[in-house]
């Protein structure tokens, strides 16, 4: 089984779980309660909304521990008084042909100060390594030009087409 605690130079990233996105969808307030950590006025953070939190609710709650670690991920920033800065992970466990998908939100403040590249570093970090993964995508809208910059920094390579028609397709190739 893969870490559910992942830390950075400046990050701890927790894996959500059945009861943290329950918590999240009922009131936010009671996923910072959850966390213990200051959450930031615009959760959730941009492509992180409720449908996605719903979804991965729903694939833990069906797929039970085999799928923990496989979603959400939390960012919590600081030690003392921890924020909570935005979220990462995957869109589940490795397909038929080890493709795993990952996407990252953060809160409009916290942008701009290396925690995307901190978040998708960690994320990769964690499974580049782990068998059935063999390719590790990732989206950013054309547009998204800061986005495109964290997946290249991160090891990214733009491909071509994407399966998203509003999206660009990226790719990293564990060793």
């Amino acid at each position: 089984m893969l870490a559910q605690l992942i830390h950075t130079p400046r990050l701890q990233l927790i894996a959500a779980t059945p009861t943290s996105l329950q918590a999240e969808l009922e009131e936010p307030t009671r996923l910072s309660d959850y966390l213990r950590a200051e959450l930031p006025a615009d959760w959730p953070p941009g492509e992180y909304d409720r449908s996605a939190c719903q979804h991965f609710f729903e694939q833990l709650q069906a797929r039970g521990e085999a799928a923990a670690g496989w979603y959400g991920w939390y960012a919590l920033y600081g030690n003392v008084s921890p924020s909570l800065v935005g979220c990462g992970g995957y869109f589940g466990p490795p397909d038929e042909d080890g493709r795993v998908e990952i996407g990252y939100s953060l809160s409009e403040h916290w942008r701009g100060q290396g925690f995307a590249t901190e978040i998708v570093r960690a994320l990769v970090g964690r499974i580049a390594g782990h068998a059935p993964v063999k390719r590790i995508v990732a989206h950013a809208h054309p547009e998204n030009l800061a986005s495109r910059k964290v997946l290249q920094r991160t090891g990214f390579r733009q491909m071509h087409p994407s399966d998203q028609e509003d999206a660009c397709l990226f790719e990293y190739q564990p060793n």
